[in-house]
């Protein structure tokens, strides 16, 4: 069993916490069920800019103590964005809790957007647009939702475009926030070596003045899905490779099955069946993985890597070839156990970053209510089956219905 406390705010905000030892340092954060997905038309990125402006005033802070709150105190306050959550999150010492929670509280219901700042940072997200544009390993990840998601809001660029992000004004940001914003979809969660009546202390004093929000918004259902191709050439020297399709949503009892398979055939161990065969047996990639990312209501299965041209060809046959062994041929009895164990060793893992925890505390309440200790996600580790990954498998690791998107060296037209 794993011990947190949940309770919930008469806002609707709520609260989790874990008590954790042998630390001094408080993680907390507010996790917003909002993101780009959650976007219309003319808002393209305006999620994102959003998690960029809460750092830039407040109805009581300049930009300048709102960022210099934290740090002067040796501690970290961030954020991210996410096609459906957004998320405001710190780490400082224990001892200074009541100021992270006050100044997340500040920074994500009391942003005013001030035009002057709207304008700087508009320029600091073109610069990330850029940067991102000549990193080809981070630009055909977005680049694939596209073909995946291709005419949903799932197939938008968090970031926007630049066209959008020029748009964009005060009374923009305004209108987009009192359109999601719902208290009874955010969460405030919190790791540190405390007890729960010093939070609750806390948390009460500032997250009680907040008055109950809620807002109509149906999100838009992913649409039919049919594989696309499509190359472009680029200023590289390697020729990038993305192949992706549709996967399960959260809520789908697939998903930990699904997680398994992925994780056999190009997860992030050296002995995942792509990274066996192309790298270790032919030389032909330095990295590659495969990804499975769940939504509420779908999920992307996706695979990268860079090769040098002339293997090209030769390593999308190999990659086919890894698909089809799964597909036509069960684990073997000691095979799956393998893959369970390691699968589990890498969960217990990750539990063990008290950041991630607190994070992953806060998207669990959010799209489920509840957090899954590890003995409930290893004992559904353990009633995987062989035939239940090849059926997977061929449900999901067609290569014919795999999207694949190329990046080829050469002069763009």
């Amino acid at each position: 069993m794993m011990d947190y406390e949940l309770w919930e705010l008469p806002n609707g905000i709520r609260v989790v916490h874990r008590q954790v030892s042998n630390t001094k340092i408080a993680h907390c954060a507010l996790m917003l069920d909002i993101g780009s997905r959650d976007e219309g038309a003319h808002q393209q990125g305006i999620a994102h800019f959003w998690e960029h402006m809460a750092f830039k005033g407040t109805q009581r802070r300049k930009a300048f103590h709102i960022i210099n709150r934290l740090e002067s105190l040796g501690g970290e306050l961030n954020a991210y964005t996410t096609k459906e959550k957004i998320c405001f999150y710190s780490a400082v010492l224990d001892n200074h809790l009541d100021k992270a929670v006050e100044l997340l509280t500040d920074i994500t219901f009391n942003s005013v957007f001030p035009d002057a700042q709207i304008n700087k940072e508009r320029q600091v997200i073109l610069e990330e647009m850029s940067m991102y544009a000549d990193s080809p390993e981070d630009a055909i990840q977005d680049q694939l939702d596209t073909l995946v998601f291709n005419g949903h809001q799932l197939g938008n660029n968090i970031l926007g475009t630049q066209e959008s992000v020029k748009s964009f004004h005060q009374t923009d940001f305004l209108d987009f926030v009192s359109e999601n914003l719902d208290t009874q979809r955010m969460v405030f969660s919190s790791v540190g070596n405390y007890s729960l009546k010093k939070l609750k202390k806390i948390v009460e004093k500032n997250l009680l003045q907040i008055d109950r929000v809620s807002c109509q918004r149906d999100r838009v259902l992913v649409n039919g899905y049919k594989p696309l191709n499509a190359s472009e050439k680029r200023d590289i020297s390697q020729a990038h490779v993305g192949v992706g399709c549709r996967a399960f949503n959260i809520y789908s009892d697939q998903k930990v099955p699904f997680f398994v398979l992925n994780n056999i055939l190009g997860g992030h161990a050296m002995n995942s069946r792509l990274n066996l065969s192309l790298r270790e047996n032919h030389g032909m990639v330095y990295n590659i993985e495969s990804n499975f990312q769940a939504f509420t209501d779908t999920g992307l299965f996706s695979i990268f890597y860079a090769t040098e041209p002339a293997n090209l060809d030769r390593s999308l046959v190999l990659v086919q070839k890894e698909l089809k062994k799964l597909m036509e041929k069960e684990l073997g009895s000691k095979q799956l156990q393998t893959a369970k164990n390691q699968i589990k060793g890498q969960m217990a893992m990750s539990e063990e970053n008290n950041q991630n925890f607190m994070l992953m505390m806060a998207k669990s309440i959010l799209d489920h209510g509840k957090i899954e200790g590890l003995d409930v996600v290893f004992d559904k580790v353990d009633r995987v089956s062989k035939s239940q990954l090849r059926e997977l498998a061929n449900e999901c690791l067609d290569f014919d219905q795999m999207s694949i998107l190329k990046y080829l060296p050469g002069i763009q037209d």
